[in-house]
């Protein structure tokens, strides 16, 4: 079954958990009003502060942890879901043991117990810290606790089984790579699903939300026996991280990836054709031969018409239909990735192209086909529009048909 397209920015942290305040399960696909940074800065809620605040209670004077919800309760409503997370890390160290061993040990009495939940439908309670309340504590150990190192990433793994740490373990590979990645690689046999998959996952390159791993952005290969490791690994979600990192690699390094992709495909399964297909969906959407040809993807051979547009002046808001006709000019079957581009101009009078989805289809000898797409210049946040002279293309198996303009209005 191939991977979706498109995944939340927070999927690899919330999988299957339970909101910390309303105790509601979150989706692994949430819709697009939970997927919304706003609603989930929530999740990071004063009910959550007040659970760890009691945690920290039963572990250290009772002014201790007062002094702490004292800190966070009242700055908590005016952040962001990340500075929050910050704040709770920031004041929670200030009431904690200096000493780096102790400090460990209260973290880790702080945990839930439960660690046998394949799925981590849990939440932190009366019992201990799980689900999102890990992120804060596992920032502790990520930026303070580098003295201890194996201990550390021993905690870190504890703390993943309930939840993750893929942030944090990146404090780990930017103070000591091949130290950490060689504890990373003693996981790959984990018998938890979730620590297989921080191998993948706090290795990534580009991981989102997290510090970005420069050394592994110039040179990823140290990671790759790790991905080799986990690449037909039983679980889904495992594979997905290797997937993603992959895909991360693949921004930086072409070369890498690809090689890495042909390889992989050999005797390939379905799982793990899969898994390459979503792993080098960048290097698709750009029209890259080599990774095209690995899926079967040759060079088009067609007699297409001009490209259509059923406007030529339009207004942000309105639609534009593109379509053409399609005829096959090869002895065999061929298969067809069709994309368009819409080149946008900007304020300077430069265009920025971006690649959209068309759709996958096959021709027969001689078969002719008509394609249409409809493409709505709708108002969104992540996207201004400049008045003026914009464009669209075709993309076929990566080679681009003739440019067609359009003029564009604000009003």
């Amino acid at each position: 079954m191939d991977f979706p397209l498109k995944e939340s920015h927070l999927e690899h942290c919330m999988v299957n958990q339970y909101s910390e305040s309303s105790n509601q399960p979150i989706s692994c696909h949430p819709d697009p009003e939970l997927s919304m940074p706003e609603a989930f800065k929530n999740l990071i809620s004063p009910e959550l502060v007040t659970c760890l605040a009691m945690h920290l209670g039963r572990q250290l004077p009772a002014s201790a942890s007062q002094t702490f919800a004292d800190a966070v309760l009242p700055e908590l409503g005016k952040l962001e879901l990340k500075a929050r997370v910050q704040l709770i890390t920031d004041e929670m160290i200030k009431v904690l043991p200096v000493d780096t061993r102790q400090r460990n040990d209260i973290l880790l009495s702080m945990l839930h117990p439960e660690t046998t939940s394949d799925t981590l439908v849990r939440a932190s309670d009366d019992d201990g810290i799980a689900g999102w309340g890990i992120w804060p504590l596992s920032l502790i150990v990520g930026q303070h606790g580098l003295d201890e190192f194996d201990a550390s990433m021993q905690l870190l793994r504890e703390m993943t089984v309930r939840s993750t740490s893929e942030f944090a373990i990146r404090h780990f590979l930017l103070a000591d790579q091949p130290r950490a990645l060689n504890i990373m690689q003693q996981w790959l046999d984990d018998p938890n699903e979730h620590v297989r998959r921080l191998v993948s996952e706090g290795s990534r390159p580009r991981l989102p939300w997290g510090m970005k791993l420069q050394a592994l952005c110039k040179d990823p290969t140290p990671t790759l026996v790790l991905l080799e490791g986990l690449k037909d690994d039983p679980s889904d979600y495992v594979r997905r991280s290797v997937a993603n990192h992959l895909n991360d690699i693949s921004r930086d390094n072409v070369a890498v990836a690809t090689e890495l992709a042909s390889r992989w495909m050999k005797n390939a399964d379905k799982q793990r054709t899969a898994l390459i297909r979503h792993g080098c969906r960048t290097l698709i959407k750009a029209g890259h031969p080599d990774i095209l040809s690995l899926f079967g993807y040759g060079s088009p051979q067609l007699d297409s018409r001009p490209l259509i547009l059923s406007r030529d002046q339009l207004r942000v808001g309105d639609s534009l239909q593109l379509s053409t006709e399609l005829i096959s000019t090869a002895a065999t079957p061929q298969k067809l990735i069709i994309d368009y581009t819409v080149f946008h101009r900007l304020a300077n009078g430069k265009r920025s192209a971006k690649v959209f989805k068309g759709g996958v289809l096959s021709l027969e000898p001689g078969q002719s086909l008509s394609f249409s797409r409809t493409h709505t210049f709708r108002p969104v946040t992540t996207h201004r529009y400049y008045a003026g002279t914009h464009a669209m293309a075709l993309r076929i198996n990566g080679v681009d048909t003739d440019e067609v303009a359009f003029q564009l209005d604000l009003a």
